[in-house]
């Protein structure tokens, strides 16, 4: 098969900047694995098994030099290689993954989820589903936060900090790079800018407030709208939400599918947010008990649950709520940030020890690590879904589904 090129025409191998290299495995942050100068760096752009000429960037962070590699040329391309369709893949960085085919990009991400499961051996026969393709591989994200220079809106590149000025992003949904046109070379009395879109709703956010009386769009507005499945969520500008909203759709259906619920159950949501699962859910419980730490989440939950009168909310850590919890729970949703549960929240639940639990996470490293402490705490993982939230991305969202074990089991 005829190598693939990208980048420069003419490489000159003299060029110190410049070096060929065998790409190895899979590296944080989507990158490859490669050996450079007796040290082992990462280098955006490749694929395992390639052979690539790579640009080496040397740089400083924190009082530490660090090296990574950017492909510039494939001498020896992956089957799994496609053609970049966005003209900005490399200088931007914010997408990882356009030079992989979707397909491989799926099996990527469930060997990524594979791979921390398999580094606890409470963990021992977990199956991982294959990963759940998103519905949009492109122009799928409601929501962009834009750097902003001498008025033109762009990113910076992860490993260059190079600022890119963007005037089309192919993850955004149209709505977003409609705003971005019309905010495009108007925006120097800020230096970032956030616009979130409701896909379903047409609704927009844009934070700050703009004063230019050159823009024809609204700004600085509290919070935006947006629908789950026929549920309309009323969403403030520090509050978190899905960035894909169709694909949360089906995870918000898949996590309501493995939960089991008959309708007399008492639901905890932990790490509820602005309500979604709970909203979503309070018609499949006799009780739900929603949890979130935020105050403007709690605000937007309480209004997005109105008219549901099994559905409460207690604004504290979830740590803090469940130590003090003393009232019995069948079922529990954990969606906590990156970082995992807090310890003394996997110890609440083997004393809360409720019959299911549903482990929602963006990050598999911690999520194994929880879900190890749980399965040495009473509870057996039935199995672990993969879901693209993130096409393009190396970045997975993960349903993970727990039961109680039987005494003496």
């Amino acid at each position: 098969m005829r190598a693939q090129q990208t980048g420069p025409k003419h490489f000159v191998p003299p060029d110190p900047e410049y070096a060929p290299l065998t790409l190895e495995g899979m590296a944080p942050l989507g990158d490859c694995y490669a050996r450079f100068e007796e040290q082992t760096i990462n280098v955006f752009g490749g694929l395992p098994g390639e052979r690539v000429v790579a640009r080496i960037v040397r740089y400083r962070r924190r009082r530490r030099r660090f090296v990574s590699g950017i492909v510039e040329r494939v001498l020896s391309a992956s089957p799994h290689r496609v053609s970049p369709p966005c003209p900005m893949f490399g200088p931007c960085s914010g997408c990882q993954w356009q030079h992989v085919s979707y397909d491989h990009q799926l099996t990527l991400k469930r060997e990524a989820v594979e791979s921390e499961i398999r580094r606890y051996s409470e963990l021992d026969g977990v199956s991982v589903a294959p990963t759940v393709p998103s519905p949009q591989p492109f122009n799928y994200r409601n929501h962009a936060r834009f750097t902003v220079r001498r008025g033109s809106l762009g990113f910076s590149n992860r490993i260059t900090r190079r600022f890119v000025p963007v005037d089309e992003c192919m993850l955004m949904t149209p709505g977003i790079n409609d705003a971005l046109a019309e905010l495009q070379g108007k925006c120097a009395e800020t230096t970032q800018l956030s616009v979130r879109y409701g896909i379903n709703t047409g609704d927009y956010l844009v934070q700050p407030t703009l004063q230019n009386p050159e823009i024809d769009l609204s700004s600085g507005q509290t919070h935006y709208a947006e629908e789950l499945l026929g549920h309309r969520f009323r969403v403030a500008s520090p509050s978190f939400f899905q960035v894909n909203t169709r694909q949360a759709e089906r995870m918000a259906e898949l996590v309501r599918d493995r939960l089991e619920l008959t309708g007399a159950e008492t639901l905890l949501d932990a790490y509820a947010g602005v309500g979604t699962f709970a909203v979503l859910l309070a018609d499949e419980a006799g009780r739900v008990i929603a949890v979130e730490e935020s105050s403007a989440a709690v605000r937007d939950a309480a209004l997005n649950a109105e008219g549901a009168r099994n559905v409460e909310f207690v604004e504290a850590k979830t740590e803090d709520a469940l130590e003090t919890l003393d009232t019995p729970v069948d079922a529990v949703i954990l969606d906590p940030p990156r970082s995992g549960c807090a310890p003394s929240v996997l110890t609440a639940l083997a004393r809360l020890a409720p019959r299911r639990v549903v482990y929602v996470s963006c990050d598999p490293s911690t999520l194994a690590r929880d879900l190890a402490i749980l399965a040495g705490n009473g509870m057996s993982v039935l199995g672990v879904e993969p879901l693209d939230m993130f096409p393009q991305t190396y970045h997975v969202e993960t349903v993970a589904t727990l039961e109680r074990r039987a005494v003496g089991a």
